[in-house]
């Protein structure tokens, strides 16, 4: 540790404890007296240590220095977010560490989301052992590399992964630097950066879900009392299409029964993930034993939802970039009548917290209706 980093330590401990003394305030009277002894403490503490430190860095000039490493480190930090070339700065793991906003426009992804996450989870599974090995090859020093690969937001479009050693200030491991590189003519269709307006889009998406909530309380309604199938069944249709590319519902909760799949038009799974048994998923499970939601946004795990017939790990096989599991449940720690599962791949935008919590909403009224009995009509 330098000098001048040290000092500023030292400072921050000084001024932590000034805060206290000035806390301490509205001690008793008798009490005071320590309080002040506490007080004289600081002052010959700042008088005889902290003041010369202060005087001795600016006479040797490293108060100068530090002054001007900071301001090289806002203008490096102001070079990288503003470079019209999408750049993210990831460890051997290709977790991010940073990503500037050309890399943002591209991926569809903000910054503050990406940082702490593995650049891998952005894109399509086939790509990312591909990728994490080059990572882990070019942190331990073996040279740069380069290779295609795809994001979820635009998986048709292959984008060119530049990847480069870079030791960033004093740190002792290796990060990699990635500059993606999109096709032409992924260039000439999209922008590198994109700014949509926040506020109409806030309102659409508000207004969308109150379509959906008004269309799911149209169809429970509707739907016959005392066939949890059928309600089932309705909620999923509701949802389907306009909602979520693929919905999952299963029955009950000690035996799970799987009693609708609804996919895209030309998906040639969805077969096999009706005759999957729902006791193989094991978000399904969780969701039924615990009655608690999950919302994965890009999931890591390829077995989070089983796999098919075939071997074939469903979720990858339907090219899911978010998923939505929710309990059928019609209060907190209650029964659980069964387990809903919506998909989204491609490039569709991932769930939203707000789109969670109206599932979470809706999954309630469901469960409602399916335990809603037939009563008799009086004579």
């Amino acid at each position: 540790m330098s000098q001048m980093e040290a000092f500023g330590e030292e400072l921050a401990d000084f001024l932590r404890r000034v805060a206290e003394l000035r806390s301490a305030r509205s001690v008793p009277a008798g009490d005071l007296g320590t309080v002040l002894d506490a007080a004289l403490f600081e002052l010959d503490h700042v008088a005889a240590q902290l003041w010369p430190t202060y005087e001795r860095l600016a006479v040797n000039g490293q108060w100068d220095d530090a002054t001007s490493d900071r301001d090289e480190q806002r203008l490096l930090r102001s070079l990288f977010q503003r470079m019209p070339l999408p750049v993210a700065l990831v460890d051997r793991e290709t977790v991010v560490r940073r990503m500037n906003f050309a890399a943002t426009g591209l991926t569809g992804v903000r910054a503050g989301y990406a940082t702490g996450r593995p650049l891998t989870g952005f894109l399509l599974h086939a790509d990312r052992v591909a990728f994490r090995t080059q990572t882990a090859a070019v942190a331990r020093g073996e040279g740069d590399r380069s290779l295609n690969v795809h994001l979820q937001q635009s998986p048709g479009t292959p984008v060119r992964a530049t990847l480069t050693a870079l030791r960033p200030g004093a740190e002792p491991r290796t990060a990699v630097l990635v500059v993606l590189q999109p096709t032409k003519d992924h260039a000439q269709q999209r922008p590198s950066v994109q700014g949509p307006a926040p506020d109409l889009g806030e309102a659409t998406r508000h207004a969308a879900q109150l379509d959906l909530l008004d269309a799911m309380t149209t169809a429970l309604l509707a739907a016959p009392a005392g066939d949890g199938a059928a309600v089932l069944e309705a909620a999923a249709g509701v949802l389907h299409g306009r909602f979520a590319d693929w919905v999952v519902a299963d029955a009950g909760a000690a035996r799970l029964r799987r009693t609708t799949v609804l996919g895209p038009p030309d998906a040639p799974a969805v077969p096999d993930v009706l005759a999957q048994d729902p006791a193989a998923c094991p978000l399904v499970v969780e969701a039924a034993r615990g009655g608690a939601a999950s919302l994965q946004v890009r999931p890591e795990d390829p077995d989070a939802f089983g796999r098919d017939a075939s071997g074939a790990h469903v979720l990858v096989r339907a090219e899911v970039t978010s998923l939505l599991c929710v309990p059928l449940t019609a209060r907190t720690h209650g029964p659980v009548e069964g387990v809903l599962t919506l998909f989204r791949s491609g490039a569709r935008l991932a769930f939203s917290m707000a789109e969670a919590r109206t599932v979470d909403v809706m999954s309630r009224h469901i469960a409602l209706a399916m335990r809603r009995s037939v009563r008799p009509r009086p004579s």
